[in-house]
């Protein structure tokens, strides 16, 4: 009787959509040092995102400045919907920003954008002269 309980409660879970294993997440800091100057911790944001997209799991998360705020972003995935919905967290507030669903085809604009904004990046570094060294 005890085990056919818990088997209904795990297959219930399941099906509600609550997670049975806690999903490791790793912040990416577009800049160095960021995750020091954040006064929300990174779980507490990540908990914060799923609470926006419930049943989704965090596909990336980065810390990064955006127009002056430090912004946790996290890429959330639900199975079988299409795209990413993309939730925005205050680093120093702890609250919602934004949410946005992007299709796959905004996935991949976005994608080449940052590509190409990297690679003029790159380009512009390679481009700056080297001081000469003293002999």
């Amino acid at each position: 009787m005890l085990k056919r309980l818990i088997l209904s409660s795990l297959a219930c879970a399941f099906l509600a959509g609550a997670p049975l294993a806690a999903q490791t997440v790793t912040v990416k800091e577009a800049t160095p040092g960021l995750l020091k100057k954040a006064k929300i911790a990174s779980d507490v944001a990540i908990k914060t995102a799923q609470g926006k997209v419930p049943g989704a799991t965090v596909a990336s998360a980065e810390l990064e400045n955006e127009k002056g705020k430090l912004i946790y972003s996290f890429d959330m995935k639900t199975a079988g919907k299409d795209g990413i919905d993309e939730v925005n967290v205050d680093a120093m507030t702890g609250a919602v920003i934004s949410v946005a669903h992007e299709s796959s085809k905004d996935e991949a604009k976005e994608e080449a954008k940052d590509k190409a904004k990297a690679k003029a990046k790159d380009k512009a570094k390679a481009a700056t002269p080297k001081p000469a060294s003293k002999p």
